[in-house]
C-alpha cells in the first residue's frame, strides 16, 4: 500500500461511516515515503473528532503511524477522550501511547492506534 492509498482509505472510511455526518480535511500531504493528514469530523451525536496522523512507509511496504492525536469532544468542546503518543507520560505502561479521559481528568495507558481503531472504539458509544 502506498501513502496516498492509505490516506485515500481514511477518506473512504469517513465518507462511508454512518456516524460521520461531515468532515473537513484541514491538511493533507503525501510522498512516496511519508504522509500527514489532519481532519475535523462531526459525528451523528454532534460530538467532534479532530485528528492528526503522520505516517511512514517501511521498506517492506507497511504503513506505520509514527505520531498521532485523536481528540474527541462533545458539542461544547469539552474533552471526552484523546488518544495520543506525545512522550509526556514516561511512567505509564505502553509509553508513549496513552488516553486522556475527559470525564475523570485522568491519563491511562494505551496501545498504538490509528484513526480506524479510534472510530471503531467511538462507534458503539453512539449506538
Amino acid at each position: 500500500m502506498t501513502i496516498a492509498e492509505y490516506l485515500a482509505a481514511i477518506k473512504d472510511r469517513l465518507l462511508a461511516d454512518p456516524m460521520v455526518v461531515r468532515f473537513q480535511i484541514l491538511r493533507e500531504r503525501s510522498t512516496l515515503q511519508d504522509g500527514h493528514m489532519r481532519a475535523r469530523l462531526v459525528l451523528s451525536d454532534d460530538t467532534q473528532v479532530e485528528f492528526s496522523e503522520y505516517v511512514q512507509r517501511s521498506p517492506d511496504g507497511q504503513i506505520n503511524v509514527i505520531t498521532y492525536s485523536y481528540h474527541w469532544a462533545d458539542a461544547h468542546g469539552n474533552l471526552i477522550s484523546r488518544w495520543d503518543n506525545t512522550p509526556h507520560f514516561p511512567d505509564l505502561s505502553g509509553f508513549p501511547h496513552h488516553i486522556h479521559d475527559g470525564k475523570t481528568d485522568t491519563v491511562k495507558p494505551s496501545q498504538p492506534v490509528c484513526i480506524f481503531d479510534v472510530l471503531d472504539q467511538i462507534g458503539p458509544s453512539l449506538a
